[in-house]
């Protein structure tokens, strides 16, 4: 129960409790009436309160079960899209990969070529 429903109860006990006595205690009563009178205003008093404080537990459990399932959410939809870009990091590692490698197989057709060109000048010009 949050404070703020905890303060409503128990100034609606003690508002209670005190508006019984003065009501209970400037009637006309005999001491017996008075006193089966205070019993029964408190018996009243106490279930209002305990209705009270059952609807407030209902709607504090209402509100935490509702707050549990959004978490829920958040968190599957947090696990969904951590998959989803790891799979775009996967892919893009693959990519980077592949153009490494062509670019390796660049560089070395471009450096065989070289060699085969220095080879070729060489034998063309007797030293």
């Amino acid at each position: 129960m949050s404070e703020r429903n905890g303060d409503l109860l128990k100034g609606l006990i003690i508002g209670g409790l005190i508006g019984a006595a003065l009501g209970i205690l400037y009637a006309p009563k005999s001491g017996k009436e008075t006193r089966e009178d205070i019993a029964h205003k408190t018996e009243d008093l106490l279930n209002k309160a305990k209705e009270e404080y059952e609807k407030a537990l209902a709607k504090s459990k209402a509100v935490y079960e509702l707050t549990v399932k959004r978490f829920q959410e958040l968190e599957l939809s947090a696990k969904e899209k951590v998959a989803e870009v790891e799979g775009k990091v996967n892919e893009f590692a693959q990519q980077s990969a592949e153009v490494v490698q062509d670019n390796k197989n660049r560089l070395k057709k471009a450096l065989d070529a070289g060699v085969e060109a220095y080879r070729e000048e060489k034998t063309k010009k007797p030293a």
